[in-house]
């Protein structure tokens, strides 16, 4: 096998950059225009596919036919997915309240405050959280067992957040359930089972950048950052605290996992 082609990588990188952020930037003058900037969560999963097929096409003639195409596809499928799934949820929704908090604080103009603290910062994150899917398309050697052990991590990623989301979907669209805890299905086992899929996601994609010794100290920057945000960062401990004003979540949490899926504790 041929050494990782870093001279190529180091152009797509900047191509994977200018995907991005397009991406970002086109949200933001949609958003404006809207007068709502919780369509942002819509172009993170656009972001993702953007930078996969922008990364497929200048990767011709460089990596493995077979990893480039399953790569892409991969990336793709879960990132419409998701923006598939945020759009339909806040379809008719006014702002989130995460956004009105954080605009609240803006010296100036609203916007530009956006600009700046939102759009520009889930860009570079995009850019930075796409390293394996970037790097995996400039693997010269075949697939081997790794790729095919993360095309099944991210199979189980997509399972636990296409199921989890579909549950609570279904759960929250009964009047009946207004202000109550989700327990069930995939909730009975982790209390968030889409965090849960989406770190499994991009282990999964990371794994198949691992065939190449050279580009694994690059790749693995995505999982470990993903890793944080959702377990210590702006993912689970975020969503807790709104949770936690729930009656009954004291005791949903004390039964049930608060992250890797596990049995549920049965009720005292």
């Amino acid at each position: 096998m041929s050494g990782f082609p870093w001279g190529a990588f180091a152009q797509n990188l900047a191509l994977a950059a200018v995907a991005a952020f397009a991406v970002m930037l086109v949200t933001f003058a949609v958003a404006v225009r809207k007068g709502l900037h919780r369509i942002v969560d819509v172009a993170w999963g656009i972001g993702f596919t953007a930078v996969a097929l922008v990364s497929f096409l200048a990767s011709a003639g460089e990596g493995d036919e077979a990893r480039r195409v399953l790569v892409t596809v991969l990336t793709a499928v879960w990132g419409l997915r998701l923006a598939a799934h945020i759009a339909r949820r806040g379809r008719g929704h006014g702002e989130d309240p995460r956004y009105d908090a954080l605009l609240a604080k803006a010296p100036g103009s609203r916007d530009l405050y956006a600009l700046r603290m939102v759009y520009l910062l889930q860009g570079a994150l995009v850019w930075l959280v796409s390293l394996p899917v970037q790097a995996a398309q400039y693997i010269p050697g075949p697939l081997t067992g790794f790729a095919w052990a993360g095309t099944a991590l991210w199979a189980c990623g997509l399972f636990f957040e296409a199921v989890g989301d579909a549950q609570l979907a279904r759960f929250k669209a009964d009047p009946a359930h207004r202000g109550r805890i989700m327990d069930r299905g995939l909730w009975s086992w982790t209390r968030h089972p889409n965090y849960f899929g989406d770190f499994c996601v991009w282990w999964g994609l990371f794994l198949l950048a691992y065939d190449s010794p050279q580009s694994v100290a690059v790749a693995v920057v995505s999982p470990l950052v993903m890793s944080y945000l959702l377990i210590n960062g702006s993912g689970k401990p975020m969503l807790e605290r709104h949770m936690a004003q729930r009656p009954g979540f004291t005791e949903y949490a004390t039964r049930t996992s608060g992250f890797f899926p596990r049995p549920p504790k049965r009720r005292g």
